[in-house]
């Protein structure tokens, strides 16, 4: 699969405590990083939902995006990129 046929990054703007109940987001496993910089590649989807932090996500050949507390994020399988860290990150995820 190239880039080019990888969807994007999806970002939920402050998603309303229903949607992220509906969604069993409270249930789901809390990973957290200090500022820093590494890449990363998803071998299957990811969802996750920003309790704290800063981040700018670039995929490779794509174009930097930023995310941030309160953010509900869904990260295509077949992505590689790169994870810029500004400030600390503390979020729930799940894969798959």
């Amino acid at each position: 699969m190239t880039s080019q046929q990888i969807a994007s990054i999806q970002i939920e703007r402050q998603p309303s405590p229903e949607r992220l109940q509906k969604i069993g987001i409270s249930g789901w496993p809390i990973w957290t990083k200090e500022i820093s910089e590494f890449p990363w590649h998803y071998s299957e989807s990811e969802t996750c939902y920003f309790l704290e932090g800063d981040v700018t996500v670039t995929p490779d050949g794509g174009k930097p995006v930023t995310m941030g507390k309160g953010d509900l994020v869904t990260f295509p399988e077949g992505m590689s990129c790169t994870w810029k860290i500004h400030r600390p990150v503390r979020k729930h995820y799940s894969f798959g």
